[in-house]
């Protein structure tokens, strides 16, 4: 099914309020600027701070 388009331009990361965008694989939220990514379980994005895996690079080629 995936994450609504619409749904995802109104998400914000909750850590500094920045954008976000979709993983290549739709399976979770990156957050670039916190270096976080928050997980998509059944359709829903979990946005809590402590859920977030961090990463160690920018995902690439969006």
């Amino acid at each position: 099914m995936g994450i609504d388009k619409e749904l995802l331009d109104i998400l914000a990361c909750p850590k500094c309020k920045g954008d976000i965008k979709l993983t290549e694989k739709g399976d979770g939220l990156i957050c670039e600027a916190c270096k976080l990514l928050y997980p998509i379980k059944d359709d829903i994005p979990v946005m809590l701070i402590d859920e977030a895996i961090p990463i160690e690079g920018a995902q690439k080629g969006d």
